[in-house]
């Protein structure tokens, strides 16, 4: 299966920066997962996320447009949330029921109405210049939400100090690395290594051998947050900082 690549701007491309630490310029690095915890810290009007169908979407811009309107009410209520629910998996759309009062096939929003969704009966005041509805297209995305996270230990071998990261499953070193970095600037001018072994920063964890075993520790009745991976960090000669 052929990786998804990791987006950079063009002109992280054209000008390399960062001398002899290889990997993305990560001053212009995008992650493409984000926890479900991430999500949640973004619940509040003027920085609003949620989740849903497997990817994040940041809302804030809709909610700057539509500040004051009580259709947006019900989506400030799921703000932080994974509101996947709302959803047809398949269709991908809100998800329909029969209205009793209309007989006909509508929108099913058990919180109200919100942005977007035709009112009940027809009506004079009804603005549909908007274009697609919110929730169609790529327009609020921001990337993916982790299927499933782990928590890894990052040591650094030359400061001793020692920082456990959640991080999703599904996310490369170099995606680990970059958020790890509001503790070590210079985190990309250090060997990261497991048991010895310098680890490939275009893998995962679990491609490079680090296994998550918090099921098997669950199996076991025994709480998997003992045992917790360390990846060691040893200092380069060079120096980088963002």
């Amino acid at each position: 299966m052929k990786r998804p690549e990791m987006r950079v701007a063009g002109s992280a491309r054209a000008m390399p920066r960062r001398g002899l630490v290889e990997g993305p310029d990560l001053e212009f690095f995008q992650r493409r997962y984000f926890t479900p915890a991430e999500v949640a810290q973004h619940n509040v009007p003027e920085d609003l996320w949620v989740s849903y169908l497997g990817s994040v979407y940041d809302l804030t811009p809709l909610a700057r447009k539509y500040k004051g309107d009580l259709l947006l009410k019900p989506i400030i209520e799921v703000a932080g949330q994974d509101i996947s629910h709302w959803f047809d998996a398949k269709t991908r759309d809100i998800r329909k029921h029969v209205d009793p009062l209309t007989g006909t096939l509508r929108y099913r929003t058990p919180r109200g109405r919100f942005l977007h969704v035709p009112p009940q009966l027809p009506r004079s005041d009804w603005a549909n210049d908007f274009g697609k509805p919110w929730w169609q297209g790529v327009h609020y995305e921001v990337g993916r939400l982790s299927a499933k996270t782990r928590n890894i230990r990052i040591i650094n071998t030359l400061t001793s100090q020692e920082h456990t990261l959640e991080v999703g499953a599904e996310e490369s070193m170099w995606e680990i690395l970059h958020r790890y970095l509001p503790y070590n600037a210079h985190a990309a001018s250090y060997t990261w290594k497991y048991e010895g072994k310098k680890l490939n920063m275009d893998f995962t964890l679990e491609e490079n051998g680090i296994r998550d075993e918090g099921e098997e520790f669950d199996s076991l009745n025994m709480d998997g947050a003992l045992y917790t991976p360390a990846i060691l960090l040893y200092f380069n000669d060079d120096l980088t900082e963002l």
